[in-house]
């Protein structure tokens, strides 16, 4: 990483917290007291330690398992998001990575798919995060690929999405794409108890999203065995 580019990155950190590109983003929140002067000290790692030769489009990452065939229904109201991996694979930065798509529907109307890239440490069973491919509807068609980026393309490093032992209190970014997303995550708990309409799930995984491009924040929970059961206002609607 260039000195130019990590200049960037600490003063876009000083700046706050922010929020994430997706449509499903809270608003940004009011600051807890000290909450300033503590994100102004924290540090979110954007390197990560990794032999590529020890990353596997499978994997399985208690909260984040990429196995083919493997999908999640969310809903929120008339609203649907479904996630599901695909048996497909995509090199990506020397990588072979797994395929996570993502459809999202709003009030049965579809507003995107995409196709996100992740491997998993063979060792660890950490999942790192390789890009994605964006497509964004609307009355059908695709109308942008915005979001979309690789990792190894034009500046872009892939970034850490679900380490396999996560801690309290851990910071770091899953995307590292210049200009177009610079999402990173704190780990809030790993042990919420979370209540869906698919039902209560325990020693669930607590991930607070920002990004320096906006100002919204977003909340992500994975339930152990499961997967992500909830996204912000979304949530597991039925038991896979």
């Amino acid at each position: 990483m260039n000195l130019e580019y990590s200049a960037m990155l600490v003063g876009m950190v000083v700046m706050g917290m922010c929020g994430c590109a997706s449509t499903q983003r809270h608003a940004a929140e009011p600051a807890l007291p000290g909450e300033s002067a503590r994100l102004k000290e924290a540090v979110w790692r954007e390197t990560f330690d990794v032999n590529k030769a020890d990353l596997a489009p499978t994997g399985t990452n208690p909260y984040l398992p990429i196995q083919p065939g493997k999908v999640l229904k969310l809903a929120h109201g008339n609203d649907r998001l479904t996630l599901l991996i695909l048996r497909d694979t995509k090199t990506v930065d020397g990588v072979t990575a797994g395929v996570l798509e993502e459809r999202e529907e709003k009030s049965g109307q579809l507003i995107e798919i995409s196709r996100n890239f992740f491997a998993t440490d063979r060792n660890t069973g950490d999942v790192y995060y390789f890009g994605e491919d964006v497509d964004n509807y609307r009355d059908g068609k695709i109308i942008s690929h915005d979001s979309a980026w690789l990792a190894g393309v034009n500046g872009a490093r892939f970034g850490l999405m679900v380490p396999g032992k996560p801690k309290v209190g851990d910071r770091f970014y899953q995307e590292i794409a210049p200009k177009v997303a610079l999402d990173r995550v704190e780990v809030v708990s790993v042990d919420e108890t979370v209540k869906t309409p698919a039902g209560t799930f325990l020693h669930c995984l607590h991930l607070r999203e920002t990004t320096p491009l906006e100002t919204d924040v977003s909340h992500k929970y994975y339930a152990p065995g499961v997967g992500m059961i909830k996204d912000d206002e979304f949530e597991l609607a039925e038991m896979p």
